[in-house]
């Protein structure tokens, strides 16, 4: 972002004609290249500031999810199954995801808990397609998986690798069609 800014203070230098010397076809080409950079770094950051009051808890009742004013939980004894997702990203970094595989019905549109649903094919029979799918960071997967072994160890099925890109993405165009029928 930082670099964008920089972007967008040559750009106004340049439109004002404050610069000095002449402007030149390179310069424009790097001045819309920073502009281009800040504009990433605001979609980028708009996500991470959104979650910014989001907290995941885990106790003997399940798992604990609380975006602001809101919080729901995700019961121990409605899952099937508890495991950790990871895939490549990059050379050196991982993606990991925490996966709940409940043994009954979903609510798709929980106004806490929908953003994590997520509806595949499931890495082993016996398991449901809907899940939730929680991404957690890889500083925090070592303390998750070891209190998800502590609460539910019946639960744990492991740790398994996933293609790239595996956390995938909410159904908000099918969440708002769904809520809006709600009224």
């Amino acid at each position: 972002m930082a670099v964008g800014v920089v972007g967008i203070i040559g750009g106004v230098v340049v439109a004002t004609g404050n610069q000095k010397g002449e402007s030149t076809g390179a310069g424009f080409v790097g001045l819309g290249v920073l502009v281009a950079l800040g504009v990433l770094g605001v979609i980028f950051f708009i996500p991470i500031w959104m979650g910014r009051r989001t907290r995941i808890l885990i106790d003997h009742t399940g798992l604990w999810i609380e975006s602001g004013k809101l919080r729901n939980v995700i019961p121990w004894n409605t899952l099937a199954g508890v495991c950790l997702y990871w895939s490549n990203l990059g050379r050196s970094q991982k993606l990991y995801s925490l996966e709940l595989f409940p043994t009954g019905p979903i609510d798709r549109d929980d106004p806490v808990l929908w953003a994590l649903v997520r509806d595949e094919e499931p890495f082993r029979p016996g398991l449901p397609r809907l899940r939730h799918r929680l991404g957690i960071p890889a500083a925090s997967r070592q303390q998750m998986v070891a209190a998800v072994q502590q609460y539910v160890p019946q639960l744990w099925l492991g740790e398994y690798e996933r293609a790239a890109g595996h956390i995938g993405r909410p159904d908000a165009k099918g969440h708002r069609e769904r809520t809006r029928g709600k009224g």
